[in-house]
């Protein structure tokens, strides 16, 4: 199993989904003051950018297998 493609997806779709939120939130914007998906985007936005998530921090389910070769 290659997980750097896991990794690489994960990113992309971290990135997606955050952007995905923001444009919810710029759409609802106009019809109320304060739109909390635009907030709650970026969250999974700069996760995915800085390839680090919190939840995998705190989880420690997400960590690759490390290589014990050097």
């Amino acid at each position: 199993m290659d997980f750097n493609k896991i990794r690489s997806f994960c990113r992309i779709f971290r990135i997606f989904i955050g952007l995905v939120l923001i444009m919810i939130g710029v759409i609802q914007l106009g019809a109320s003051e304060y739109a909390v998906w635009f907030f709650l985007g970026f969250i999974p936005l700069i996760a995915g950018l800085t390839n680090f998530c919190p939840l995998c921090m705190i989880s420690k389910k997400c960590d690759l297998p490390k290589n014990s070769e050097k």
